[in-house]
């Protein structure tokens, strides 16, 4: 027990306050961030943004018939823009969840930090005005 250093609790408060509940909260915000960038997985969604949707892709018939090459062409053309558009609208989600998850970090970290000057700030406002 005596090899305990002595602080003040005042002093601990602060350093917890200001310097580890800021340290943790940021490590918190960058796993929601690389959760998100995961769950909507918009790097490989961006890579393969015109590839067919769910691999449904057509065979050229081997001999020649124009009527077949249309068809295939036409059902291999809908597919990729099938994909695209379902590409695009998770990628909107997953840019519109990524900047939700920065703007909503942010204001917590911001608020958890000025906590304590907002409640002396209102407690000197309620008793000396």
């Amino acid at each position: 027990m005596e090899n305990f250093k002595k602080e003040n609790i005042i002093s601990m408060w602060f350093t917890w306050h200001f310097y580890e509940m800021p340290r943790f909260l940021f490590s918190v915000w960058k796993n929601y961030i690389f959760f998100v960038t995961n769950f909507f997985s918009v790097p490989l969604l961006l890579a393969t943004f015109l590839s067919p949707w769910r691999r449904y892709a057509w065979k050229y018939p081997r001999g020649f018939d124009i009527g077949q090459y249309y068809q295939v062409f036409i059902s291999n053309f809908f597919s990729r823009i099938i994909g695209a558009i379902a590409r695009l609208v998770l990628i909107v989600i997953g840019i519109l969840a990524q900047i939700f998850v920065a703007v909503v970090g942010m204001i917590i970290v911001v608020f958890l930090i000025l906590m304590p000057f907002a409640i002396v700030a209102l407690a000197w406002l309620f008793l000396y005005v």
